[in-house]
């Protein structure tokens, strides 16, 4: 009986790492067709094919293209690393003392994540011109990204780190600016800056923005010679 129950726990493990693959394989298919030929024109069938896997199979585990969608956004916003980016994020702005380091650790998160994610949240935000299904979901991720960034502004207005006529409003304009999609497409895919660059601009933008003048001048980067 001991051997059965183990065979048995052994084979939902190997289960578990067939759907993972699986689920896996349908997203890389899918951010490939979905950027190159747009979401109207890329087809589940033409997902599953190129995944090695089944139409059924890609509907049960997404519901269909919109959730697909859905979860290649999410991705992006979890970042690359094992522990999602909004929880290192806080954790960051929770143990740092120095303001221009939160900033600066926002601004490579940044270029972590903005890769990824721009490109998605692009292509959903032209999808949602006809199709209820991303507009919804355009309206959702814009939410979410403008709470986020009102959390944000309030961590560094709680603990005094804000320029002093800066308020929470206006620290969350500038996070939400910087930190936009478009801001994204206009340097780094329509201007040609590479990511780093195009972080420590906004990195330096925002300490800029935010910080009491005479610390963000102390953080500027030197002149060339």
């Amino acid at each position: 009986m001991a051997n059965v129950k183990g065979a048995r726990r052994y084979d939902a493990s190997r289960r578990r790492e067939q759907a993972e693959r699986t689920r896996e394989a349908v997203l890389t298919a899918a951010r490939r067709l979905l950027l190159a030929d747009g979401y109207a024109a890329t087809t589940v069938a033409r997902i599953a094919a190129d995944a090695g896997t089944s139409v059924d199979t890609v509907y049960k585990g997404f519901g269909g293209k919109s959730g697909i969608v859905r979860a290649l956004w999410e991705q992006g916003l979890a970042g690359r690393g094992a522990v999602p980016a909004p929880v290192r994020s806080d954790a960051l702005s929770s143990s740092e003392s120095d303001p221009i380091n939160v900033l600066r650790g926002w601004g490579r998160f940044v270029v972590e994540l903005a890769p990824e994610g721009s490109p998605i949240l692009l292509l959903i935000r032209a999808a949602a011109v006809s199709d209820p299904e991303m507009a919804a979901l355009l309206a959702e991720a814009e939410a979410q990204r403008r709470t986020r960034m009102r959390h944000n502004a309030r961590r560094l207005q709680r603990r005094g780190w804000l320029r002093p006529g800066v308020t929470l409003a206006q620290a969350t304009d500038v996070l939400w600016t910087y930190s936009s999609h478009e801001l994204y497409e206009l340097l780094v895919m329509k201007s040609g800056w590479s990511v780093s660059r195009y972080g420590e601009f906004v990195t330096d933008a925002m300490i800029a923005a935010l910080l009491p003048l005479r610390q963000a001048r102390a953080d500027a980067p030197a002149a060339p010679p």
